[in-house]
């Protein structure tokens, strides 16, 4: 099999395949067609591609010779008239916001996998680019707090006096939060962390963390450990007790999201209000709303001295390690998808297989999506 590796377009920075990973493809069999410059922004350049076998090619090139391109958001709408019929596209597509894309990957009969669709299996773990991702975004969001923050993290005793340690609160103990928490407390911080699911409780003990938790929740044994939507008296209370720890609180990393919804607002305006000048709060689900009533995606704004950012691009910032990760969740993928002698073998009765796979033979076979097309 020839797989590609193009470009990703600005502003991402990171390549969906690295030199190590490469390595491994070839040694499977496989040809890597790599598009000059692809690996730049993540520090990665041709030449180590290239000491591994990799072939550097034009874009053009890597189009229109590729039977699978791997990626991250995949090429653009005008390109598959290069890239022809009948090939496999693997990345994490969002094809929900791209009805162009989703256009040509119908009419170029692209089986297309978007890899944020994967199931919550223990053989899918290492496939996971969403929880890959998550560790990235939740290290960096601490850090990002820290530098906009007006104070220490840690405590310091010294002749000019002592500094209490920062008190950070985290909505959310997904894989983002729970790095966070590790960040922060390794940071010196003093952390609490609040979500809806119990069984999370011990994790936040285990990492340092004091765990706030509302009577009530609802849990769903059938989300696949993702938290769900919860009745309106436990949203009332619930309300009432992040009130009450935010106000307290130097940071706040927002964390908590719903697979396939809106985020859940957990800090109203007048919360942010009444927390301390100076505080920052950092949301990690501007993209699908926001946890806080403030918060405007891909955008740092202060209001009454609380500066709350509120982004999901910080895998791209950490470029070279998140596509290290990226690229091993890839290359776990495609075992699936290619024999010992690097030729492609489709099963579509397999269940990872089943669950990621958008488009095939001019159809479009995920549930999920068409759902969406259909409302």
């Amino acid at each position: 099999m020839i797989i590609g590796i193009l470009k990703e377009r600005a502003p991402e920075r990171r390549v969906a395949l690295t030199p190590e990973t490469a390595r491994s493809f070839i040694a499977s069999g496989s040809v890597i067609l790599f598009e000059s410059g692809a690996g730049a922004e993540a520090c990665l350049h041709d030449a180590e591609y290239r000491n591994e076998g990799v072939r550097i090619s034009t874009r053009n090139e890597v189009l229109a010779d590729s039977d699978c391109i791997l990626s991250i958001s995949g090429p653009s709408a005008g390109e598959f008239e290069t890239w022809g019929n009948g090939r496999i596209l693997i990345g994490h597509l969002n094809i929900t916001g791209n009805a162009a894309l989703l256009d040509k990957l119908i009419s170029h009969k692209t089986t297309a996998f978007s890899l944020d669709l994967l199931p919550r299996t223990s053989i899918a773990q290492s496939m996971d680019i969403l929880s890959s991702m998550a560790t990235v975004s939740g290290y960096k969001a601490v850090l990002d707090a820290a530098n906009h923050l007006y104070r220490f993290f840690p405590m310091f005793m010294s002749a000019s006096g002592t500094v209490k340690p920062a008190r950070v609160l985290i909505l959310g103990a997904g894989v983002a939060g729970l790095q966070a928490l590790a960040t922060a407390r390794r940071l010196g911080a003093v952390v609490e962390v609040f979500d809806v699911r119990a069984a999370v409780k011990e994790e936040v003990h285990s990492l340092g963390g004091k765990f706030i938790e509302v009577a009530g929740a609802r849990e769903d044994t059938g989300a696949g450990g993702y938290a769900v939507e919860q009745e309106e008296d436990y949203k009332k209370r619930q309300s009432e007790l992040i009130q009450n720890h935010a106000i307290k609180s130097d940071v706040i990393i927002c964390a908590a999201q719903i697979p396939g919804k809106k985020a859940p607002v957990l800090l109203l305006s007048r919360t942010v209000e009444s927390m301390a000048s100076g505080s920052v709060i950092v949301d990690l689900a501007s993209s699908t709303g926001g946890n806080c009533e403030l918060t405007i995606h891909d955008s740092i704004i202060t209001h009454h001295d609380i500066t709350i950012i509120g982004k999901t691009d910080y895998p791209s910032q950490m470029a070279m390690d998140a596509s290290r990760m990226y690229s091993n969740n890839l290359l776990g993928f495609t075992r699936l998808l290619i024999d010992s002698s690097g030729k492609i073998k489709l099963n579509m009765e397999d269940e990872i297989l089943k669950n990621t796979c958008l488009t095939h033979e001019g159809k479009i076979v995920n549930e999920k999506l068409i759902a969406v097309v259909k409302s």
